[in-house]
């Protein structure tokens, strides 16, 4: 890498949560490949299931890890996740990673239809059946909302499962049962004073490996910085009416989920990343969340220079 190695951290290139076919996901998994992110990552809402089309687009995007980030448990049986997730490993050469998140009691009751009954409960119950299976050994739970007795005979390397967490207890469960978490609306001061300290906390008294931080940073190159964030107020404003973001914009000390967008010039967006890296993430996942598609090319070829 070029200057974007001085941060020390794993640069992830994040895909989005609006792609609308596999071949958006494989022209961008093939960039992030060529210019040398070290990671690609598909998100789940209402685009092309990152289950399906990562392991479509493997070939394209060779020796970088390709993950999802995250797949929301609700909708999934963690056998059925197991499965999917073990088939994607096998075609991705060993280079998957399952990134999972309870989601939001809006989503899950009002697109899903499903119960938001007891999530910490329910999350861990999935993860005493997925994790094992995941890592190639038989499941044999029985919880009080999820049970998992099987083996899966699908052969592949093990699938680091992610944990999407944001609350203490949520951090405690990623910490102590999965490789790390993915977050999001979380500025270097909530990192530092709460996600980090609690995480590694947990995996230290689990006896596991450090865990991984992925913390997902949205940018833009643009000389009018004011100008970027103030036309991404729209779209930024739903995720502070979700009340998990909410407390997380409350610990940063921040109104407007905006102020996290990280624009201006490539060097002072570097400066930027770098109070993530110091706050004790160990990956970063960049978003380009850009007005217009000049500012998305422009913060494109920033990128591709400054990590190339």
């Amino acid at each position: 890498m070029g200057a974007a190695n001085d941060l020390g951290v794993r640069l992830g290139f994040a895909g989005g949560t609006t792609l609308t076919s596999i071949e958006e996901v494989r022209a961008d998994a093939s960039w992030a490949s060529q210019v040398g992110f070290d990671s690609y990552w598909v998100s789940y809402v209402v685009g092309v299931d990152p289950l399906v089309a990562l392991p479509v687009v493997a070939g394209d995007a060779p020796n970088i890890e390709l993950g999802t980030s995250v797949v929301p448990t609700v909708g999934r049986h963690p056998v059925s996740m197991a499965q999917l997730a073990r088939s994607a490993q096998q075609a991705c050469d060993g280079r998957f990673t399952l990134g999972i998140g309870p989601s939001h009691q809006v989503v899950v009751e009002g697109l899903y239809g499903e119960r938001w009954d007891h999530p910490l409960e329910r999350t861990r119950e999935y993860l005493d059946v997925l994790v094992p299976l995941c890592a190639g050994e038989p499941s044999a739970a029985t919880g009080n909302q999820i049970t998992g007795h099987v083996t899966l005979d699908i052969p592949c390397e093990p699938v680091p499962v992610i944990l999407a967490a944001l609350g203490p207890n949520m951090l405690e469960l990623a910490g102590s049962m999965t490789a790390g978490t993915h977050v999001g609306q979380c500025g270097p001061r909530t990192i530092a004073e709460h996600t980090a300290p609690a995480i590694n906390a947990a995996a230290e008294a689990a006896n596991r490996p450090a865990p991984r931080i992925i913390a997902l940073v949205n940018l833009c190159v643009g000389d009018d910085p004011d100008g970027i964030r103030a036309a991404a107020s729209t779209g930024a404003g739903a995720y502070a009416a979700l009340p998990s973001y909410r407390a997380m914009l409350d610990r940063e000390g921040i109104d407007d989920p905006t102020d996290l967008i990280l624009a201006g010039s490539m060097s002072e967006i570097a400066d930027g990343l770098a109070s993530y890296v110091a706050a004790g993430a160990t990956d970063l996942r960049l978003g380009i969340y850009a007005p217009d598609q000049e500012h998305a090319r422009a913060t494109r070829d920033a990128l591709a220079e400054w990590v190339a």
